[in-house]
């Protein structure tokens, strides 16, 4: 039910995902599982990205706090603050957003949650990169692929390029950010996936930067051109 909730999450029926969530939510409750009580929580904080609902989130991290006190868990600590820096990320406090990923970050090493670790690696690139210090995105985003290699994870990973294409927008390289939203694009279609909000805000932007700053010759021939690109192209011609 949680997965088919995030799935829905992602499709934009928060409805029915935080319908699901909360049904999970009193199962867990009524059961006194710790661990559906916490991915439900989870869950819902989720949701409240959408509309930018901070009090919400709020009322959902202070549970989610409750419950890793009371449990002895530091994971949904860990989630907590995971979900924090999403939301403050799309808000656009930056600072904020980097204080909640390096807390989730040093709960996810202690407590061996790779992959957690991993996706905050590529999280906290786009922090670092809205903050102007390209050498640490890049390290960030090369250190994320790195982790995924040595957890034997598909190769394939089009999320990450959406740190890249925001990478190098921001340094004004427009026609390669293009070329690397146009693969991203494309294997989001192919693999089926559909990106959070706070993920495809950046790409959302890229797009339109490009749109702006290159001609639609050059448009269409980058299209065209990166047709057959994969993942390990853009990374090694442009992750370096």
């Amino acid at each position: 039910m949680l997965k088919q909730a995030y799935q829905l999450f992602k499709e934009g029926n928060d409805l029915e995902s935080i319908r699901l969530a909360n049904e999970v939510l009193e199962l867990g409750r009524s059961t006194n599982n710790d661990t559906l009580i916490g991915k439900a929580l989870t869950s819902l904080c989720r949701n409240s990205q959408r509309k930018l609902d901070t009090i919400r989130l709020a009322e959902l991290s202070n549970e989610l706090i409750e419950l890793s006190a009371e449990s002895g868990d530091q994971k949904w600590l860990m989630y907590m603050a995971h979900m924090n820096a999403e939301m403050w990320r799309l808000i656009g406090n930056m600072n904020k957003a980097e204080e909640f990923y390096n807390q989730s970050m040093e709960i996810s090493y202690e407590t061996g949650s790779i992959g957690m670790y991993t996706i905050d690696h590529f999280n906290k690139s786009f922090v670092s990169t809205a903050k102007g210090d390209f050498d640490e995105a890049t390290a960030l985003i090369s250190r994320y692929y790195q982790l995924r290699k040595e957890a034997n994870k598909k190769p394939d990973d089009a999320y990450g390029l959406i740190a890249l294409a925001y990478l190098l927008e921001q340094q004004k390289k427009y026609a390669a950010a293009h070329e690397v939203a146009v693969v991203t694009r494309r294997l989001f279609k192919e693999q089926n996936l559909f990106p959070e909000p706070p993920d495809e805000k950046p790409l959302l932007k890229v797009e339109q930067k490009v749109n702006e700053m290159l001609t639609s010759e050059e448009l269409k021939n980058i299209r065209t051109n990166a047709a057959g690109t994969s993942v390990s192209d853009l990374l090694e011609q442009y992750l370096k």
